[in-house]
């Protein structure tokens, strides 16, 4: 019973006689535990002064990145997997190496040093951070969608697309002014909402709708495996993922006003998918 509500054992369909599957699952899983002890440790450090170690926000990036990877793979299939990720990388690099170029996409911006080697003015890790919030924001999109249209209309893909572009921009609205403090990233002419432009997150919104319109349209020629996780707390673990990083925001923030945004914007949208992906019966409707 446990294994079958954790996603080991699929009561729906069987698993391969291999035996592939369950280690990924596991995989999964400790990489979610991994992520969930990074926050526990910025928390402890935070409200009990206790000088814990914690993952800084590259180690976090491929962390989250390699359990978003491994979780497509278990749940999507390799090769439906594989495409998410490439198309994501690849639209990503393009509007960030167009924007750094020209400003014209999110406003006039820089890296800084923070993220390390870059190729046109964009670090490595930057499309490979694009993937685990794209990733992540799609599930959460799929569930808040559940019983609305199905995912394989057209009408479901557009809208899917849509939520899940909002979805991942509110994530944005309350990560951006702090990594911008930081040092990660610098807008040369400031901006209105905590020193960053209006147009960052028109043009987050114009990004993520074009890499999930994308992958809809793709995920029609490159087929579904036959076999794979139904269970709805495996399926739907991302949007734990999810939760933590919008729990963390409500928490810790070097500008206090986000406290108030994070409050009413990405953890109401966490809070909201996790009821949905508690109190919901049946199988998470991704694109079959």
């Amino acid at each position: 019973m446990l294994e079958n509500f954790l996603g080991f054992k699929n009561p729906i369909r069987r698993q391969p006689e291999s035996g592939t599957v369950e280690p990924t699952r596991w995989l999964v899983w400790a990489l979610f535990f991994v992520l969930f002890l990074r926050f526990v440790c910025i928390w402890a450090d935070t409200f009990l002064g206790a000088a814990l170690p914690k993952i800084g926000a590259s180690g976090f990036t491929v962390i989250f990145a390699a359990f978003a990877i491994l979780h497509a793979m278990d749940v999507l299939g390799w090769p439906r997997a594989l495409a998410f990720l490439l198309l994501c990388m690849g639209i990503s690099w393009g509007f960030e190496a167009v924007g750094v170029a020209t400003g014209l996409v999110y406003g006039n911006y820089h890296y800084g040093n923070t993220f390390g080697a870059k190729i046109e003015g964009v670090p490595f890790i930057i499309p490979i951070a694009w993937f685990m919030m794209v990733y992540a924001s799609w599930v959460v999109a799929h569930i808040l969608m559940e019983g609305v249209s199905t995912p394989r209309s057209a009408l479901g893909a557009v809208t899917r697309a849509l939520v899940a572009a909002l979805v991942m921009t509110a994530w944005d609205a309350v990560m951006d002014p702090g990594m911008a403090l930081s040092g990660a990233w610098t807008w040369e002419k400031g901006g209105s909402y905590f020193g960053v432009p209006f147009q960052n997150f028109a043009g987050w919104i114009a990004t993520t709708l074009v890499v999930y319109l994308a992958v809809a349209s793709v995920f029609r020629i490159v087929k579904q495996r036959s076999i794979r996780s139904r269970t709805r707390l495996y399926t739907g673990l991302p949007v734990l993922a999810y939760s933590l990083v919008a729990t963390n925001h409500l928490l810790v923030e070097v500008i206090p006003e986000l406290h108030i945004v994070a409050a009413f914007s990405v953890f109401f949208i966490a809070l909201l998918t996790t009821m949905r992906l508690v109190c919901v019966r049946g199988a998470i409707a991704l694109p079959g």
